[in-house]
C-alpha cells in the first residue's frame, strides 16, 4: 500500500486498483488570510481550522505518491534588494543641553500698532501741583474703607471708630457661582453676593496695603503650536516706548509702564519650560494686548509655559513671624504684638486678587 500525497487526500491506496477517479483532492494551494483558511482552486474557505481540513477536494484523478513541489524560497539577492528598499528611519535627535538661566538677555524690538501710538501720544499725565499735595497719612472725608465687603465711608465723626464687619478672604467666581473664600456662602446673583455681610470683625482700614508700591496687575495667557509658543499679555494704555521685552533661550522678561496710573509697572519674569530660538523671537504691541511669539529650538510639546519660581522672601517672613511670636511670649503686655507687623508675601498675580478692588468689581 502506498500513501497519496495529493493535497486534501492523504489516503493509502493499492497501485493495482488506482483508477482515474480514485482520488479526490485540491490541485491548488492552501491560503491563510484575515483569519480565513481555504483553497485557491475552489475558493472554499472557513475560519475554523477543523472545518478547513474537512473540506472535500474539488478534482478527481489518480492517487499519486509523489510529493508536490514546495514553494520556492526567495534568494539572498532578493532579500538584500528588499532590505535596501525598506524605509530608513531617521535617528532620534539628542535632547539639547539647557543653557543657564543667567544667559545674557536680548531686547526684542516690538512692532507697535498705530492705534496704541495715537492713544499714548495723546495721553496727558497730570502731575500733582504743590497746591494739590496733601499729607499722605491724612484721611479725607468720603474715603471708603479698604476692607473687602465693608461699605462704610470716613465721615470724621465718632462713628469712624465703630467696629468694621468685612470679609478676610478674596472673591471667587467659578462656574456661575460667586462667593468669598473665607465664608463660602455661594450665590449666582451678583447683587446678592455684593450685599453679603462680612464674616470678620475689626477696625476700618483707610489706606491700601503697599500703597507706595505702584504695581499694575495684568492678565496673561499662552498657547503653542508644533513650532512656536505665543504669550499674550492683556493690557491697555501702556507706554510702548518705555516698556521692555527681553529674552534669552530659557527666559522671558517683560516690563510694561502705565503712565495714566502714576507710572505703575507690570513685571513678568518667567523661566520657560523649553528652549527657544532668540533670533526668531518677535513681539507686537496692540492697543489691548502685547503678543510675543517665540520659536521652539527643538520639536516637542510643552506641558506648561514656565517653571514655578521660588519665593525667597517666604523664609525671611517665617523668621520674622517667629521672632514676633518670641517677643510676644516674652512680653508681659500682649498688645505689643499685632498681626499688622507681619509682612505679606506676594506670590504673583491672581484673578481673584485683582477682583478685590471695588473699582474692578464695578
Amino acid at each position: 500500500m502506498l500513501r497519496c500525497y495529493n493535497r486534501g487526500c492523504g489516503q493509502e491506496y493499492d497501485p493495482e486498483k488506482n483508477s482515474s477517479d480514485s482520488c479526490r483532492h485540491h490541485p491548488g494551494a492552501p491560503f491563510f488570510h484575515d483569519a480565513y483558511k481555504g483553497w485557491s482552486c475552489c475558493n472554499k474557505k472557513s475560519v475554523d481550522f477543523t472545518e478547513f481540513l474537512s473540506i472535500k477536494g474539488c478534482t478527481l484523478s489518480k492517487h499519486s505518491n509523489i510529493k508536490p513541489p514546495e514553494p520556492e524560497k526567495p534568494t539572498n539577492v532578493e532579500i538584500e534588494e528588499n532590505e535596501k528598499n525598506e524605509e530608513v528611519i531617521a535617528p532620534i535627535r539628542e535632547i539639547m543641553e539647557r543653557p543657564p538661566l543667567e544667559t545674557a538677555m536680548i531686547e526684542i524690538q516690538a512692532e507697535v500698532a498705530a492705534a496704541l501710538k495715537e492713544t499714548i501720544d495723546n495721553l496727558i499725565t497730570k502731575s500733582p501741583t504743590p497746591e494739590n499735595k496733601t499729607d499722605p497719612n491724612e484721611v479725607s472725608i468720603g474715603t471708603a474703607c479698604k476692607n473687602s465687603g465693608c461699605n462704610y465711608c470716613f465721615s470724621d465723626t465718632p462713628n469712624d471708630s465703630n467696629e468694621c464687619r468685612y470679609h478676610s478672604g478674596v472673591p471667587i467666581f467659578h462656574e456661575g457661582m460667586k462667593y468669598w473664600s473665607c465664608c463660602q456662602r455661594k450665590t449666582s446673583d451678583f447683587s446678592v453676593f455684593m450685599a453679603q455681610p462680612g464674616c470678620k470683625y475689626g477696625q476700618h482700614k483707610w489706606f491700601k496695603e503697599n500703597r507706595d508700591k505702584k504695581v499694575a496687575q495684568c492678565r496673561y495667557d499662552w498657547h503653542q503650536t508644533s513650532t512656536s509658543v505665543i504669550v499674550s499679555i492683556y493690557a491697555k494704555k501702556y507706554h510702548y516706548a518705555r516698556s521692555k521685552i527681553e529674552v534669552n533661550p530659557i527666559r522671558l522678561h517683560t516690563v510694561l509702564i502705565f503712565p495714566d496710573q502714576e507710572n505703575a509697572k507690570f513685571d513678568l519674569d518667567l523661566e520657560l519650560r523649553g528652549i527657544i530660538d532668540v533670533s526668531k523671537t518677535t513681539a507686537h504691541m496692540f492697543a489691548s494686548k502685547v503678543e510675543i511669539k517665540m520659536i521652539k529650538a527643538e520639536p516637542g510639546s510643552w506641558a506648561k509655559l514656565d517653571f514655578p519660581q521660588e519665593v525667597p522672601s517666604i523664609k525671611k517672613t517665617n523668621e520674622k513671624i517667629s521672632d514676633k511670636l518670641k517677643l510676644a511670649n516674652n512680653s508681659e503686655d500682649d498688645e505689643e504684638f499685632t498681626l499688622d507687623d507681619i509682612e505679606t508675601v506676594n506670590q504673583g498675580a491672581h484673578l481673584s486678587e485683582m477682583s478685590t478692588t471695588k473699582n474692578n468689581l464695578d
